[in-house]
């Protein structure tokens, strides 16, 4: 194709079939702002080196600004040999420069330029990727606000545990976005290092003021390596990672709302703007949205193992293998997108259905009460574990709960127990004994609602 940036040393043309197979223009064009930005950068580090006039540096950022605009309209132009976006801006800053447009490229190579842009566009995306997951927090936290002092049955393995306050479930969603929010921001610290001024891998041959590149864009510090600076991808394998947790973490709670919404448990009921029907059962009320937050959960973990699989077997310096970087990463990004704020709707809008939270709440879920009872009576742990079960196997012979156990049968499997026995069977009170720190106690949980909002603010 003429009008590449690299067609001097070839008489003939590229297949087309392998041009559209080299071509990057339909997925990088989203890094098209960020391409002017570094060239607007490198064109004022050219006149600082001597390698343009002042003049020339004006005309290149005021052709270069109007691109920018064309770009933020939707005018911007592509055309049939316009490769990828940094063809395509070259291309047109020619066309509206005239040949002095042909000198920004001095000492630059696409390698350090693509791996500038796609760092720069990561900051913006990791600042609202983010937000985001702030705002799912945020839902979690007015759950727990709104939902004080209703208690639900808490569950290990699938089976009835232990009586615990929702809003303790809910923070315990909190938590795990929290750290994924550090990962974030240790993300964005660790992707601020100017790869520009690299060129293909041997660094540029003008005396271009990289610090100076470096303030102009944003970033904290210039790369030590030029070698590494135009291979480096880790901060895509690193957001790949972060977004992979970070849907873990939002499918573990949607499995548990899914579950909490069928009529088996019927805790809660989602909200019409966050469910789906059948086309055939009219009765249907399917929980969607949550089903797809598990399944596109696989598919950020399945991007993730692909571009570790680029990286792995790369020689040194740059390979067009890096430019299938970008692809997993852009689409992630969308489909976090639209993920956190489907999750922390559905958040917002459920309903809690408190009678069937009350009644889910079964006296055998207080026999590790009925063992503390016993260790205060001054019973080894061990011991009066033993005990208990020895207790909740008598009730399932009897066919009564365990509260309903006669004391006589209590007393005959330990003397300890004595009539007081039945201050255990009370759910509230169970929570209420439970206040060291991070545990389900009202005024424990007061305290971690309380770090939550702090975090938040």
């Amino acid at each position: 194709m003429s009008g590449t940036l690299w067609g001097g040393r070839f008489s003939g043309k590229l297949d087309p079939t392998a041009w559209e197979y080299n071509a990057s223009l339909s997925f990088d064009w989203r890094l098209a702002e960020h391409d002017v930005r570094g060239s607007i950068a490198w064109a004022k580090a050219l006149m600082k080196a001597k390698v343009i006039t002042l003049d020339e540096q004006h005309q290149i950022i005021k052709s270069l600004t109007d691109i920018l605009n064309e770009i933020r309209a939707g005018q911007f132009v592509q055309v049939e040999s316009d490769e990828d976006v940094h063809t395509a801006v070259e291309r047109r800053l020619i066309e509206l420069a005239g040949p002095v447009g042909g000198k920004l490229h001095t000492g630059r190579s696409r390698n350090d330029q693509v791996a500038t842009d796609f760092a720069l566009w990561l900051q913006v995306a990791l600042k609202q990727i983010d937000a985001q997951v702030k705002n799912v927090q945020t839902a979690l936290v007015n759950r727990a606000e709104k939902d004080m002092g209703q208690l639900i049955t808490g569950y290990t393995h699938l089976q009835r545990s232990q009586p615990l306050l929702l809003s303790h479930w809910w923070l315990s969603h909190f938590w795990p976005l929290e750290r994924d929010r550090q990962r974030l921001a240790q993300l964005r610290e660790r992707a601020s290092v100017l790869p520009l001024g690299s060129g293909a891998l041997a660094g540029a041959p003008f005396p271009v003021d990289r610090q100076f590149l470096a303030n102009q864009l944003g970033f904290k510090v210039v790369s030590p390596n030029s070698i590494d600076a135009v291979s480096n991808r880790d901060h895509a394998a690193e957001f790949l990672f972060d977004a992979s947790l970070i849907a873990v973490h939002l499918s573990h709670m949607a499995e548990t709302l899914i579950l909490f919404a069928t009529s088996e448990f019927g805790f809660i009921e989602l909200s019409d703007a966050y469910a789906t029907g059948s086309s055939l059962m009219p009765q249907k009320k399917n929980p969607d949205t949550l089903e797809l937050t598990r399944g596109k959960a696989g598919t950020i973990i399945g991007r993730l193992t692909g571009m570790l699989a680029v990286l792995k077997g790369l020689p040194s310096a740059y390979d067009k293998d890096l430019q299938e970087d970008k692809i997993p990463v852009f689409e992630t990004f969308d489909t976090l997108n639209l993920m956190l704020p489907v999750v922390a709707g559905v958040l917002n809008t459920l309903e809690i259905r408190p009678e069937r939270l009350n009644a889910s709440l079964d006296p055998n879920i207080l026999s590790t009460d009925l063992a503390e009872y016993l260790v205060r009576k001054g019973v080894p742990f061990r011991d009066a574990h033993s005990v208990v079960g020895k207790a909740v196997r008598k009730s399932a012979e009897l066919r009564v709960r365990l509260d309903q156990l006669p004391l006589a049968d209590l007393q005959a499997i330990h003397p300890a127990f004595s009539e007081d026995v039945s201050s255990v069977f009370d759910f509230q009170a169970s929570v209420s004994r439970r206040e060291v720190p991070g545990a389900t106690g009202p005024k424990a949980v007061l305290i971690q609602l309380q770090q939550a909002k702090s975090l938040l603010a």
